[in-house]
């Protein structure tokens, strides 16, 4: 099993800095998912601002998720 979200940080160009179980520090960006149904969503500042973590995941106020597998795979190291 992946490591899980920890903690969360939206990043004004549609990032999020993710902190994971093993304290693994990256970075995912979401702008991909921008222009795929449910996702484009997210396109607003303020849902996407609204991102948290719940249950080793993120969410959004309206629901929306992302697989704590998609985030831990898909994402970068983060540079300090």
């Amino acid at each position: 099993m992946n490591p899980r979200v920890k903690h969360v940080l939206p990043g004004n160009d549609f990032t999020l800095k993710l902190i994971f179980s093993n304290d693994e520090k990256k970075v995912f960006d979401v702008k991909p998912y921008l222009n795929f149904g449910i996702f484009s969503a997210l396109k607003n500042p303020d849902i996407f601002n609204s991102v948290k973590v719940s249950c080793g995941t993120v969410v959004w106020e309206n629901g929306l998720d992302i697989c704590p597998d998609t985030l831990y795979l898909e994402s970068l190291c983060q540079k300090d």
